[in-house]
């Protein structure tokens, strides 16, 4: 794109130099008795003042390409995480799950179980791993079979040409004769085309959950999966005991340190001092 910006703030320099030559050279033949050397002075000036105003639109076009909201920067980069995961969850858990809380294996492993019920005899190529271009090989009753890409992407991010290129290059390995991309997403016009053109059928994200919707096994929850973060075990007993004693600070024990809500063995609630063990104070709720 630098390239594409730094053309277009030649082209607008070229312009403005030429209008800057126009307005110049009019206003010195109209007003008479005017040094030669002003004219020397409008053309050298036009040029320099074109080529400032080009650069200044150049520049400003490439901070505004390369400014991102942050709250949007972090919210795709935790999605691209899950996205990228390996780690695959249970068949039950993929069957309640959203589409866009699933990671690329989970996705991968959804389709499988789908094209299982469908009839199909799947072989399982790449899932949650380097597949070269094919995740599934999918043979139907006849023996035919299809290579199966699959690309777990936000609906912001669709699939581009060169998924679709090494799909079609990869079905050859797999002897395969049919090829399908299934995207949660959406393919650009230009993947659209190359699509068509090698005979690569595709399913769009719309399209996708109407089958899923349909197969019936299928049933996410309006909720979506929430990502823990991670804290060790130390920080939470410390947030914990900050919480009590922000929570008890009307509460002291005889040594003057605060005294905070504990447990006996036998389930019993008690007053106990938060400087245990060095101090062992109690006292009854």
């Amino acid at each position: 794109m630098a390239r594409t910006y730094k053309a277009e703030g030649r082209q607008i320099a070229y312009i403005l130099r030429g209008l800057f030559i126009i307005g110049g050279l009019a206003l010195y033949f109209n007003i008479p008795g005017l040094h030669w050397s002003l004219f020397i002075v409008i053309i050298l000036g036009s040029v320099i003042a074109a080529e400032i105003f080009g650069g200044i639109w150049t520049r400003s076009r490439r901070k505004k390409k390369n400014q991102k909201p942050k709250q949007a920067s972090r919210k795709n980069t935790q999605t691209v995480s899950r996205r990228s995961s390996k780690l695959i969850r249970s068949d039950e858990m993929i069957l309640t799950s959203r589409l866009d809380d699933l990671s690329g294996a989970e996705f991968e492993r959804l389709l499988a179980l789908y094209f299982r019920d469908q009839g199909y005899t799947v072989k399982e190529v790449g899932v949650g791993g380097n597949d070269g271009g094919v995740d599934l090989v999918i043979i139907d009753r006849r023996g035919e079979k299809t290579a199966v890409q699959a690309k777990c992407y936000a609906d912001h991010n669709p699939v581009r040409v060169m998924p679709v290129r090494e799909l079609v290059a990869a079905k050859r390995n797999h002897d395969c004769i049919l090829s399908l991309l299934i995207t949660t997403s959406d393919l650009t016009a230009p993947a659209k085309k190359e699509a068509e053109q090698f005979k690569v059928d595709y399913w769009h994200g719309s399209l996708l959950e109407q089958k899923l919707n349909n197969w019936g096994k299928w049933q996410p929850s309006k909720k979506p999966r929430s990502v823990a973060k991670p804290e060790s075990a130390a920080r939470a007993e410390i947030a914990k005991a900050k919480r009590e004693v922000a929570a008890t600070n009307t509460t002291s024990c005889k040594c003057g340190a605060p005294m905070v809500r504990r447990k006996s063995k036998q389930g019993a609630e008690f007053w106990g001092c938060s400087h245990y063990p060095k101090c062992r104070n109690t006292r009854a709720m």
